[in-house]
């Protein structure tokens, strides 16, 4: 396996040619543990289903085939040029110019796996401008193409047609502490909004903050477990009966593993129904266990 020039040859996008058929993303590039789980996770968010997959390794340099489809019966345009530049923030970047030996990079990289990512910062995002028609369309529009997720938001209009929005929010990316991170949000907002914006400002939700905004908005009475939940930046995962996952009550689950087949490596081998998320809920797994695909 080589090493890519560019992103181009990290991550290649090759559409369909007739309607109906799936579309191919190649990724090539370092391997590392759960690289597979992000991959899955990026493709799940942007709105498409894994309807095949193939993965190799030699333990340092991997080499990811999946083929997508959007989810839906009306599934809607799907931003290939951004969902591209996810799958190469989420790679290993392939070594400079002068970096030195392929080994010497991976081993580098190598010692960056172990550090684990920082828990999503809570960020509040307040908007003061002009109400046009379509306003609030624009702006969430704006913060899903920015990978910017709204855990909750307070829209207030005034009789002489002035917004204050606010906008609780997460980075997919964790980047939004960083000043160039938050200029481009600004930039983008300021984009849109043109003129009719007054004032953009992005700032870390503290606790006082949060308490403070629920209470503005009569919800003084909940409980403090109530508010923590509301506003928990973990994952929440819906909870389903096994036997409904997928298809009927007579769904069969199995996962097997063998370690008669390799010396050096476990087969597992799951037979389950399809459902929205598998191959990611699969990947994440293997990814909390530390454990690495290596075929």
């Amino acid at each position: 396996m080589g090493i890519p020039s560019d992103g181009d040859d990290v991550v290649q996008i090759r559409h369909a040619d007739a309607a109906g058929e799936p579309t191919v993303v190649t990724v090539s590039c370092p391997d590392k543990t759960g690289l597979g789980c992000d991959l899955c996770r990026a493709v799940l968010l942007f709105g498409l289903s894994v309807v095949k997959g193939d993965m190799s390794t030699d333990g340092r340099w991997c080499y990811i085939v999946f083929w997508l489809l959007p989810r839906g019966r009306r599934p809607v345009a799907v931003p290939w040029d951004l969902l591209k530049d996810r799958l190469l923030q989420l790679c290993p970047v392939a070594p400079p110019f002068g970096f030195g030996s392929h080994d010497a990079y991976l081993a580098a990289a190598a010692g960056l796996q172990d550090v684990p990512p920082p828990a999503p910062q809570l960020f509040l995002l307040k908007l003061c401008c002009f109400d046009r028609m379509g306003l609030l369309h624009d702006v969430t529009r704006v913060l899903c193409e920015l990978e910017l997720t709204i855990r909750r938001v307070k829209v207030s209009t005034t009789p002489d047609g002035s917004v204050l929005d606010l906008f609780f929010i997460t980075d997919a990316r964790g980047l939004l502490h960083t000043k160039s991170r938050r200029e481009e949000t600004q930039d983008r907002l300021e984009s849109v909004l043109g003129d009719s914006l007054t004032c953009c400002e992005i700032d870390p939700a503290g606790e006082d903050m949060v308490s403070c905004c629920l209470q503005s908005w009569a919800w003084a009475s909940l409980t403090p477990a109530v508010i923590a939940q509301m506003f928990s930046t973990a994952d929440r995962v819906e909870e389903q009966p096994i036997g409904t996952r997928g298809g009927g009550g007579g769904t069969i689950i199995s996962v097997t593993m063998d370690n008669s087949l390799s010396p050096a490596h476990t087969l597992i081998q799951i037979q389950c129904g399809d459902h929205k998320g598998l191959l990611y809920d699969v990947m994440r797994i293997v990814k909390d266990c530390n454990i690495q695909v290596t075929t």
